[in-house]
């Protein structure tokens, strides 16, 4: 007979919780050993499963733009299915709640579309909103050219729960201490939203006067490469935001918090159409590339949606949109945030993204 065979012939054993207890000298201390590695490659497996846990996860969606009228096409062509871009809202709201996790959701802006008549404005608003006050938690907004299409900032900022300062819609939030979220106000300085005499509004139409010679300043004709971006359903962020996100970037660096900024308008050419960029986009990315806490930046606008790296690190993630969703599928999602990475997960036309950086440790 084998040794060993001779050796487990002369064993005591107890089957207790799984395990087989041998009560022999020599093979005692072997299987010992092994079921010690056993158990710390057990305990290793449990312990590196909790630190793929993510500290926060949110929801996302953009460019709902609902309106009660048929659908249509873009002024590319593209289709637009405005009664049905409501259902993709619902189905976000349930498919957010059903995850169980999420924190809260962020929406990039324009839940109503221009084309909405303006008598039924605010009632599309209210129902949109309606929608997204069933999710169980706090929903943060930003403000994209379509809302101003449809209302004035001082009717839609305190519709969307937006905190204000004399009209203006940029803030931040830090659901944990490890991250802060810094919301722009793209269209702070824009030929839509303000009084016609209002100064950040005059300041807009000079400045389209100097860099859109045609009629239709909505139209990009004779703009070449980055200078189509100005057209007036874009705009700019002004001098007294850039101070403040300068501000804001600086407590956040001395707070060690990593930042997520998220903006109606893209940030980033490599990430979108030339014609959806912020007016001064190059202005806001010096200041945010004068930091290392910012990792991501996060838009809507540009529906096709898109991802870059620029040459600072930093991703840019435009998110596509609800609007151009046939009936049946969806463009939503929500992102699970780690110390080193944002991940975002997707649905049907919303494409899931990985976005790894350093973390500040």
């Amino acid at each position: 007979m084998h040794a060993w065979a001779m050796a487990m012939g002369n064993r005591l054993d107890f089957i207790l919780a799984g395990y087989v207890l041998f009560f022999d000298c020599s093979l005692c201390r072997i299987l010992t050993i092994h079921l010690l590695q056993l158990a710390m490659n057990s305990i290793n497996g449990i312990v590196g499963a909790q630190g793929n846990q993510p500290l926060l996860s949110f929801g996302v969606i953009s460019d709902v733009q609902y309106a009660d009228i048929s659908d249509g096409r873009s002024f590319l062509g593209v289709p637009r299915y405005y009664r049905h871009s409501i259902f993709v809202l619902q189905r976000a709201v349930q498919y957010w709640q059903n995850q169980q996790k999420l924190k809260f959701v962020v929406n990039f802006g324009d839940i109503v579309d221009g084309f909405c008549p303006k008598d039924q404005s605010l009632t599309a608003v209210k129902k949109v909103l309606n929608e997204f006050d069933n999710f169980n938690g706090p929903v943060y907004h930003m403000i994209g050219n379509h809302c101003l299409y449809n209302l004035p900032r001082n009717e839609l900022l305190p519709l969307l729960n937006i905190p204000s300062i004399s009209g203006h819609a940029y803030y931040d939030f830090s659901p944990i201490p490890e991250y802060r979220f810094v919301v722009l106000d793209g269209y702070d300085i824009s030929a839509i939203g303000w009084p016609q005499d209002h100064p950040h509004s005059v300041k807009a139409q000079k400045f389209l006067l100097e860099k859109n010679p045609n009629s239709d300043k909505n139209s990009p004709s004779g703009l070449v490469d980055l200078a189509r971006r100005f057209l007036m359903f874009n705009g700019a962020v002004g001098k007294e935001q850039l101070d403040w996100l300068d501000c804001i970037l600086k407590d956040a660096t001395r707070s060690n918090q990593l930042v997520v900024i998220c903006c109606h308008l893209p940030l980033d050419p490599g990430t979108s159409s030339k014609e959806s960029l912020l007016w001064n986009y190059d202005e806001v990315m010096e200041v945010i590339h004068r930091y290392s806490c910012v990792k991501v930046c996060l838009a809507g606008h540009d529906h096709k949606g898109g991802h870059s790296i620029d040459s600072h690190g930093v991703h840019h993630r435009v998110l596509e949109a609800a609007l151009e969703c046939p009936p049946g599928t969806n463009a939503f999602g929500y992102v699970d945030v780690f110390d080193n990475r944002l991940s975002l997960i997707g649905t049907d036309r919303m494409e899931s993204t990985e976005m790894a950086f350093t973390s500040l440790q």
